[in-house]
């Protein structure tokens, strides 16, 4: 079997750039595998749900977001890394000066899940480091050296690309080593599978209510197929079993206020996920351009989110770039549709 250090010991010797990436994706490994033994233990380590500070979404800063938080700090202090920017701080951390890299980290997503027994994860990207902390993350998707998620379900799963290609690995709790479990992923194109939060279905925006319509229409539809819906509340979950199987995962803006630009962090959620995905043969978007051609003018910048295979996601791409036809807007009760058709 091969271990995550031979892994990269192995992609280290390719150049003289690589080793600080190779010792930075081993540190939030360590990080992440000595959290998965806590969220192993559940209620018996403790009360991790407990709210213990204010968030930005206003949902409350969880125990568990606390101690994910510390515990990569912890790791990556160690590690080639000048900049830290996290979901959990309101500002860049500089942790080691003058060290070439910047780690932009979702230490703890689904954190709603965590007394529920429930699939939760973390997500990372790693950045070339320049002169000031912001400026190492202000820029396109595209610029990242590296990135992966971890899912702790199951099992203890770390996905990662290191620019070329996506490998899979499963923590082995006996040993506390990632070992690789699936190379070369690439997400399927036939899975009948899409996840969005439909009880937001009032509020979505045109393209995107056209083509859950479409969806949703199954086998007698434009489609041709059945589809069925999944939705698990932490992106990372969803990430996987599209990256195994395919499918396609929505998080659009929609008319609500405060989601009028979606509610998935650009820099540290869409921009992991994103490199992710298309070193899979997949796409991601915000329904217009492709995330990684997008830059954040903020840390926090949130942005719509749609990634997975490529025909749906390029099937969404294309209801949002035209106006959708009455013949897109097919009534499923009768003479009424999920919108009007017409004024």
């Amino acid at each position: 079997m091969t271990t995550l250090a031979d892994y990269l010991d192995r992609w280290a010797s390719g150049g003289p750039e690589r080793p600080p990436i190779a010792a930075t994706v081993a540190a939030l490994a360590r990080a992440a595998g000595e959290l998965s033994e806590l969220v192993r233990l559940g209620p018996l380590a403790g009360d991790m749900a407990e709210v213990v500070a204010e968030s930005r979404d206003g949902t409350g800063q969880k125990a568990l977001d606390v101690r994910a938080e510390a515990l990569f700090e912890e790791r990556l202090a160690a590690a080639p890394v000048a900049w830290l920017a996290s979901e959990e701080l309101d500002h860049v951390l500089e942790l080691t000066p003058g060290a070439p890299l910047a780690v932009a980290l979702d230490p703890l997503d689904g954190s709603a899940n965590i007394d529920q027994a429930s699939m939760m994860g973390a997500l990372f990207s790693i950045l070339p480091a320049a002169g000031s902390g912001e400026a190492s993350f202000l820029v396109r998707g595209d610029r990242q050296l590296a990135a992966g998620v971890v899912v702790y379900g199951s099992f203890t799963a770390l996905v990662l690309t290191l620019g070329a290609g996506v490998d899979i690995f499963a923590l082995d709790p006996r040993t506390g080593r990632f070992v690789l479990q699936r190379s070369g992923v690439q997400v399927p194109e036939a899975r009948r599978e899409y996840a969005i939060n439909a009880s937001n279905a009032r509020h979505w925006t045109l393209p995107v209510r056209a083509f859950i319509e479409e969806c949703l229409a199954g086998a007698t539809g434009p489609l041709g197929a059945d589809y069925n819906m999944r939705w698990v509340a932490a992106v990372v979950a969803d990430l996987y079993r599209i990256l195994v199987k395919g499918g396609i995962f929505l998080y659009p803006g929609d008319a609500r206020r405060g989601y009028e630009h979606g509610r998935l962090r650009l820099l540290y959620e869409a921009f992991p996920i994103a490199l992710l995905i298309e070193r899979a043969g997949g796409l991601a978007t915000d329904g217009y351009h492709p995330i990684l051609e997008l830059a954040p003018k903020a840390l926090h910048e949130r942005t719509p989110l749609i990634f997975g295979s490529r025909e749906m996601v390029e099937r969404v791409t294309r209801l949002h770039h035209s106006s959708v036809p009455p013949a897109g807007q097919r009534p499923l009760f009768g003479q009424r549709g999920l919108f009007k058709s017409g004024p």
